[in-house]
């Protein structure tokens, strides 16, 4: 097989330290390789920025055109940044996936060994690391999901600690965090036990549960959980304020970013939020994506393959990119619940007939296909309308109509409109 980088380097990663191998011509006296002219020298380097330096000068001195090495979990961060720039030599992450080495073999230097065989040949193919600036957003991006489950998760423990209580007030009010459940559990806290006094603390729409609020405010609450409440409330204060901050600084970071912000939240169901984490994964860059075929498959919003002797065994979708997917996730079951857009229709005519999860997906694949096209265009998004399907095929809506008004025992007469 021809080379196509003849001197190529391997790097297994771990956390502590790597296994570096250089792929070099040349005859190695202890490798059964000699006959081939090749040399492969594994060596080991840790994991410190002033070793990884040191790295640096001795892949320069090797002369090497290629370092591959794998993506795992976080530790390859220190070797590819401190890398990326390396004279001369393109530095490559690959997904640990496509470089499985024979079963039964797995050391750490053979696994430097195959990834610098690997790169040699030109058998891999490079996964996408964002420049700086939009790692810098995809951090804060990631940090703002991250913080706000935890509130989520927080409010969830308050709530179990209120059953524990005999205060069912998540079963009236649908947010335990809002002002009358709020303004409720203070005074609670403050020492007031009457449900009466406590339900007409009740604001807006919630002062017509009076009924419903004395009864989820009857119950055994005590010091106990006084402080416990409080310490939940606490908690979540500083997630908000937190989540507040993030928020602040990324709308100064989105700010060469703001017209491709705009372009998406076109889309029914995008909000900026969701906008922001689309922007901050896929770097709002589509020429990285030859089409809208291949940002599909790479954020995992496609049918996958797996056919072997022409028997297709599934065709689930991959495992693409978590975060893009959940955000995607969200803006999807927010266009279904849209009113008289082609999102939401194209959601009930699959749901109908493939289930809720497939017309989730499929939402999510539309969606985008259009911000592939949205920012290579610098168009907003142009809705095709909730009839679309209804006028695409009007004969075949037409019979469908005609055939469901005969089940019910209609005969049916039809004259033009004039």
């Amino acid at each position: 097989m021809e080379e196509v980088h003849p001197r190529c380097a391997g790097i297994d990663i771990g956390k502590k330290f790597a296994k570096v191998c250089v792929r070099t011509p040349g005859v190695n006296p202890h490798s059964r390789r000699a006959k081939e002219r090749i040399s492969e020298v594994v060596t080991t380097w840790g994991s410190m920025t002033n070793t990884i330096l040191a790295l640096r000068e001795h892949l320069i001195e090797q002369q090497v055109t290629l370092v591959l090495m794998e993506a795992t979990s976080d530790y390859w961060k220190p070797y590819y940044y401190l890398l990326e720039d390396l004279p001369g030599c393109e530095v490559m992450l690959v997904n640990a996936r496509h470089v499985k080495n024979v079963p039964g073999r797995k050391t750490d230097v053979n696994d430097a060994t195959w990834l610098a065989q690997l790169g040699a040949h030109g058998l891999v193919r490079a996964s996408f690391v964002p420049p700086p600036a939009i790692r810098e957003l995809r951090d804060l991006t990631r940090t703002r999901s991250a913080v706000t489950r935890e509130r989520s998760r927080e409010v969830l423990r308050m709530e179990k600690l209120l059953e524990g209580a005999g205060i069912k007030l998540s079963s009236v009010a649908s947010d335990l965090t809002g002002v009358s459940a709020r303004a409720m559990l203070n005074a609670l806290c403050a020492g007031e036990r009457n449900p009466e006094v406590l339900a007409d603390l009740a604001h807006w729409s919630m002062r017509g549960k009076s009924g419903e609020l004395i009864e989820a405010l009857t119950g055994r609450f005590s010091d106990h959980h006084s402080f416990l409440v409080l310490a939940h409330f606490d908690l979540i204060d500083k997630h908000d304020q937190v989540i507040s901050e993030i928020t602040d600084r990324i709308e100064a970071m989105i700010e060469p970013f703001r017209d491709a912000r705009t372009l998406i939240s076109s889309i029914p169901g995008i909000s900026n939020r969701v906008a922001e984490v689309i922007i901050a994964e896929t770097g709002a860059d589509m020429s990285r994506f030859p089409s809208p075929a291949h940002l599909a498959s790479w954020a995992g919003v496609c049918p996958g393959n797996n056919e072997s002797a022409g028997v297709v065994k599934s065709s689930k979708t991959t495992h693409g990119n978590a975060h893009l997917k959940g955000a995607l996730g969200i803006a999807a079951f927010a266009a279904s619940q849209t009113k008289n857009t082609y999102l939401a229709a194209k959601y009930r005519r699959i749901a109908a007939r493939r289930g809720k999860k497939r017309a989730g997906v499929a939402l999510q694949h539309d969606m985008l296909n259009a911000i592939w096209h949205m920012l290579q265009t610098g168009e907003l998004y142009n809705d095709p309308g909730a009839d679309f399907f209804t006028t695409l095929r009007p004969e075949r809506t037409k019979g469908r109509a005609l055939h469901q008004l005969e089940q019910l025992g209609y005969t049916v007469t039809l004259e033009k409109a004039s």
